[in-house]
């Protein structure tokens, strides 16, 4: 008995391993994906502060 308490223990320190892994990896790609689309963002940004300009009549 004692030795399937470990055996169960160990499972879910796994489990837990795993999540935390996929998070992470997650989320580093997620940053990636901000840094590589910054440039792209700024330009767009950039070309809506030309473009909004108040006509007047």
């Amino acid at each position: 008995m004692n030795e399937e308490e470990q055996t169960k223990d160990k499972f879910w320190l796994y489990v837990a391993g795993t999540v935390i892994a996929l998070l992470v990896t997650i989320g580093v790609v997620k940053q990636s994906e901000n840094e590589k689309f910054a440039p792209i963002k700024q330009q767009l940004e950039e070309e809506t502060k030309l473009m909004n300009i108040r006509v007047l009549n």
